[in-house]
C-alpha cells in the first residue's frame, strides 16, 4: 500500500487507516484479530483508536494483538484523549486529564509510545495553551512521537496549530487533523480544510464512506444487519437517509457501473485522494468488509468522473466564500 506523509512531518503512514471505533464492542477479539492482520499483509500501517471507544476495550484489545500478530514497530498507533463519558462534561482538555488519560491508553495498548496522540476534541473551558502544553509534554517524555486534533472547527485548528508554530523547536507542530469527510459530507471544505492545507497539517478523514450510506446498501431499504437497523446506531446513519444523499448514491453507483468496480471503492477512492487528505480511516464489522476497502489500492478515479461527483455532491457556499467583489 502506498504511504504518504502526515502533514509537513517526516511521519509516513498507510494511504488507508484502520478504525477501531466498534471493537471490545461490536466487534470481538477473532474478528478484530483478522482484520488486524489483513490489514498489515496488505501494507496497512496507521491504526486508530481512542481512550473512549467501548469504554477502553479497544485499546486493550489492539494491544492484545500487537505482536502476538503483528510487530509493533510496523504499525503506527494513533489514539486520541479528551472526550469523556460525563453527562455534565463531555470533554475534557485539562493538562490532569490529557497525561492522565495518556498513561492509561499506554498501560491499556502495552507500549511505552503512541506515533500520533490526538486532543479529541475543543474544550472551551480550558484555554488552549494548557490543553498544549500537555500535548508537549507528552512529546517531550517520550511517550508521544507525533501529535494532532481531531473535531476542532476551522478557526480552532488555525489558532491551535499558529500557537505550536509560534515557538519552533520549543512547540510540537500539529502533524493532523481527524474530521468526517465523504462525498455525503463535504462541510470542512469551508474553512477546515484550507486551513489544513495552509498549515501543512494532514487529513485523516472519518467517516468516509458516509457511515455506510455510500457503498450503496440502503438504496432499496434497510438491511437487516446494518448499522441503520440498530437501535443504538440508526440515528447515526439517518442524516444520510434523505433525498439529497440518495441523488449522490445513485451518482456513485452509476460511476461504478461505468468503471465495472464497487460504489465503496469509488466513495474511497474519491476520498482519498482530495487535496489534503493524508488516509481515510475505514472500519470495517469484519475481515470481509475490511478486504473489499483495502482492495480500493489499484482505483485512481478518472478526471471526469472525479469532477461529475464533486459537481453532484457540492456543498453549498454562499457568504463569506462567494466572490462579492462585483457587487
Amino acid at each position: 500500500m502506498e504511504q504518504r506523509h502526515l502533514g509537513r512531518t517526516g511521519l509516513r503512514v498507510s494511504r488507508i487507516g484502520l478504525g477501531t471505533l466498534t471493537w471490545g464492542r461490536d466487534t470481538d477479539e477473532h474478528d478484530a484479530a483478522d482484520q488486524l492482520k489483513g490489514f498489515w499483509d496488505a501494507g496497512g500501517t496507521l491504526v486508530d483508536t481512542a481512550d473512549v471507544y467501548g469504554g477502553g476495550e479497544a485499546e486493550f484489545l489492539l494491544g492484545r494483538l500487537v505482536d502476538s500478530l503483528v510487530p509493533r514497530q510496523d504499525l503506527v498507533i494513533a489514539t486520541k484523549a479528551g472526550n469523556v463519558p460525563d453527562p455534565y462534561r463531555r470533554v475534557n482538555g485539562s493538562r490532569g486529564h490529557l497525561l492522565a488519560a495518556l498513561d492509561a491508553s499506554l498501560e491499556r495498548l502495552g507500549t511505552d509510545y503512541v506515533d500520533l496522540w490526538q486532543v479529541h476534541a475543543f474544550d472551551p473551558a480550558t484555554p488552549l495553551e494548557e490543553t498544549l502544553q500537555a500535548v508537549d509534554h507528552a512529546v517531550a517524555s517520550g511517550r508521544v512521537r507525533y501529535a494532532g486534533v481531531s473535531n476542532f472547527s476551522g478557526w480552532q485548528l488555525a489558532k491551535a496549530a499558529t500557537w505550536q508554530l509560534a515557538a519552533p523547536g520549543a512547540r510540537t507542530r500539529l502533524a493532523s487533523t481527524q474530521m468526517e469527510y465523504s462525498l455525503l459530507q463535504r462541510g470542512i471544505e469551508r474553512e477546515v480544510l484550507p486551513a489544513a492545507l495552509d498549515l501543512g497539517i494532514g487529513l485523516l478523514p472519518s467517516s468516509p464512506l458516509g457511515r455506510g450510506v455510500l457503498t450503496g446498501k440502503y438504496r432499496q431499504g434497510t438491511p437487516s444487519d446494518s448499522r441503520g437497523a440498530s437501535e443504538r446506531l440508526a440515528p447515526f446513519v439517518e442524516p444520510y437517509l434523505d433525498d439529497a444523499a440518495a441523488r449522490v448514491v445513485d451518482a456513485v453507483a452509476t460511476a461504478a457501473d461505468g468503471l465495472a468496480t464497487s460504489p465503496l471503492h469509488v466513495a474511497l477512492a474519491w476520498v482519498r485522494d482530495r487535496p489534503g487528505v493524508a488516509a481515510p480511516v475505514v472500519g470495517a464489522r469484519n475481515a470481509a468488509q475490511l478486504r473489499e476497502a483495502l482492495s480500493v489500492e489499484a482505483l485512481s478515479l478518472p478526471y471526469e468522473i472525479r469532477q461529475a461527483l464533486d459537481d453532484v455532491s457540492a456543498p453549498v457556499h454562499r457568504y463569506p466564500d462567494q466572490d462579492w467583489s462585483t457587487l
